[in-house]
């Protein structure tokens, strides 16, 4: 018989390209990995892995057993969603990962509708971005996270996981509102008007970061960054400070400054979705499910561009 574990690392390597990278999703070293890789060949008696020097790359029959191993583990989760379903009412702990601005807004108010409708539910709640996320999950260390993925981006659902849309959060120009773009009747800004003024963005690589630069490219435009941050609200304190732009999520907009204002764009499809994400077959363990209902019924959470 396989050993699921070993096939779970055949999985994640077909996932992430490297041993390195799989053995940090698992915390061990990548010999260990590599070791039981080999173990997993010597169990299927079929030749899984090349090895060219320092890569590895699967065969056809490792692509193969790594497809079938989704099966697999789905499987496995709907089993042990089938024995838990008739203990009745969601008990014990419940582990969600939630990305940072979405914390106040979505994750204390999923909280606390768990806890009046569940109260056997014990939720705990860990800050994650979406890559972090999904690496908890697949770990098995949360049951339940909330992500983002920017819509003008081609960002892989990683293996292993199911997502299901919560919401779509526009993203909005936020401007001093001395800037001649800060309509005052808050009209759509299109983004050529900001193609003059300095910008704040996330770095470089990172989701927003390159979504803005794709945005801002797409417009005919480079943007001339000023400043770099990842925080959202350091990112409004400096546009209030220097009347620079920062193009964000709406969710972000909450509490702005009196001297500045968020406008919406005139491409309406910019913007990122929220979603839940479990791992696959989970979606029916009755603590899961709970929080996968209490979820879509939140209201949405939004921050409405000041006037």
């Amino acid at each position: 018989m396989l050993d699921v574990r070993r096939l779970v690392l055949l999985r994640d390597l077909a996932a992430h390209g490297t041993v390195t990278a799989v053995a940090e999703l698992h915390g061990v070293t990548p010999s260990a990995v590599s070791q039981q890789l080999r173990l997993l060949e010597e169990e299927t008696r079929a030749e899984l892995l090349e090895r060219s020097g320092r890569s590895v790359y699967l065969t056809a029959a490792g692509h193969r057993l790594a497809e079938d191993t989704e099966q697999v583990l789905a499987a496995l989760e709907r089993a042990r969603a089938r024995l838990r379903a008739g203990s009745g009412e969601p008990v014990g702990p419940l582990h969600l990962a939630c990305f940072p601005s979405a914390l106040a807004s979505l994750a204390v108010p999923l909280g606390a509708a768990l806890e009046g409708t569940h109260r056997g539910l014990e939720l705990h709640i860990t800050e994650a971005e979406p890559e972090a996320a999904a690496r908890l999950l697949l770990q098995r260390r949360v049951d339940v996270a909330l992500v983002y993925r920017y819509t003008n981006l081609a960002a892989p659902r990683p293996a292993g996981i199911e997502t299901r849309l919560l919401q779509t959060d526009p993203l909005v120009a936020v401007l001093r509102d001395d800037h001649p773009a800060a309509d005052p009747a808050g009209a759509p800004v299109d983004l050529r008007e900001l193609a003059d003024t300095d910008w704040i963005t996330a770095p470089p690589r990172t989701a927003c970061g390159d979504a803005v630069l794709q945005a801002c490219r797409s417009a005919g435009f480079t943007p001339r960054v000023r400043h770099t941050c990842t925080d959202f609200s350091a990112m409004v304190a400096l546009a209030a400070g220097g009347g620079h732009t920062a193009l964000i999520p709406r969710l972000a907009t909450h509490g702005l400054p009196p001297n500045l204002t968020a406008r919406p764009v005139t491409d309406r499809g910019l913007a990122r979705t929220i979603e839940t994400a479990v791992r696959q077959g989970t979606a029916h363990q009755p603590a899961v499910a709970a929080c996968l209902a209490a979820a879509a019924l939140l209201p949405e959470a939004s921050g409405p561009p000041r006037s």
